[in-house]
C-alpha cells in the first residue's frame, strides 16, 4: 500500500488543537512537555472516564504531534516555514496552513478534501454517502476508510468549510477564505506538490483544484515560483504552457 493510499487521520481535530499544539512549538516546548500539555488540553473534551475516550485521546494527540512536533523527516523545512507564516496570518490564513499540513503529513486527509471539493464543483450539496462511494472506488472496501472518512466530514463542519445541509449526512459549501498573500501561496504550492505525491501540474491547476475547495487563492507571481530553488518550473511547447514540480526529492519519492 503507497503512503498515499493509508489513513493515519481517524479522529476529529479540532482547529484551536491544532493552533494550539503549534503555538506550543513557536514558544519552544520540548516534545515531553507538549504531549503533557496536550494531554490536559484535550482532558477538557475527551475525559478519561472509559478506555474508549483514553483511546481516542491518545490517537488526537498523535497526530496533533506527527503535523507540527515529529513530521516525518522530508517534510520539516516545510514545518519550520509553515510555522513561521503562522505569526504573520491572519484566521483564514492560519486555517490554511493547518489544512495543508494536515494534508502533506496525512495525504488520506487531502484525499477526501479532494473528493469532497469535485463533488461540490458538479452541485450545491455533497453526501456523505457521495464521498464514501468515491472513496470506495479509489482505495477499496475498508472500513477504516469508511469510518476515517465520517470523521473527516465531520471535522470539515467543526472547521466551518462545510455546513449541514437539512438532513443528515448532506452538507453545503460555506463562503470561501480568500488568501491574498503571495508567500503563503507559495508555500501552499510546496505543500500541496508534497501532498500530491509530486505530480507536475500547471500553477493555475494547482491552485483551483478541488483540494482547495474553501479557500480562494491566487497564484503567485510565475517569477516567484522561478525564484524559489525548492520549485522545478518547465514550459511547455510554442504556448509557453508552465508545468511545476518540487526540484527536491526528499518531498515527492519519499511520499509515495
Amino acid at each position: 500500500m503507497s503512503r498515499q493510499d493509508q489513513i493515519g487521520f481517524s479522529q476529529r481535530i479540532r482547529l484551536e488543537w491544532l493552533e494550539y499544539t503549534a503555538n506550543l512549538v513557536l514558544a519552544g516546548n520540548p516534545r515531553d512537555a507538549i504531549i503533557f500539555a496536550l494531554d490536559e488540553r484535550l482532558g477538557e473534551t475527551l475525559s478519561v472516564d472509559s478506555e474508549v475516550k483514553r483511546g481516542t485521546r491518545h490517537k488526537a494527540i498523535s497526530i496533533l504531534l506527527r503535523t507540527w512536533v515529529n513530521v516525518p523527516t522530508e517534510l520539516r523545512s516545510l514545518r519550520d516555514v509553515g510555522l513561521e507564516l503562522l505569526g504573520n496570518s491572519d484566521a483564514n490564513g492560519r486555517m490554511l496552513i493547518h489544512w495543508c499540513m494536515c494534508m502533506a503529513v496525512y495525504p488520506f486527509f487531502g484525499t477526501v478534501a479532494g473528493v469532497t471539493g469535485r463533488v461540490l464543483r458538479l452541485q450545491d450539496n455533497v453526501g456523505a454517502a457521495q464521498v464514501q462511494r468515491r472513496l470506495r472506488e479509489q482505495l477499496g472496501e475498508r472500513e477504516t476508510v469508511a469510518r476515517a472518512a465520517r470523521r473527516i466530514l465531520r471535522l470539515f463542519v467543526d472547521w466551518d468549510v462545510l455546513g449541514e445541509a437539512g438532513r443528515k449526512g448532506l452538507y453545503c459549501s460555506t463562503p470561501k477564505r480568500t488568501i491574498q498573500s503571495s508567500a503563503l501561496a507559495v508555500w501552499v504550492a510546496k505543500a500541496l506538490l508534497a501532498a500530491q505525491g509530486n505530480r507536475s501540474q500547471s500553477p493555475a491547476a494547482l491552485f483551483r483544484g478541488p483540494h482547495l475547495f474553501p479557500f480562494e487563492i491566487a497564484p503567485p507571481p510565475l517569477s516567484e515560483l522561478e525564484a524559489c530553488a525548492a520549485f522545478e518550473v518547465t514550459r511547455h511547447g510554442l504556448d509557453h504552457e508552465v508545468s511545476v514540480c518540487l526540484a527536491d526529492p526528499d518531498l515527492s519519492a519519499k511520499r509515495r
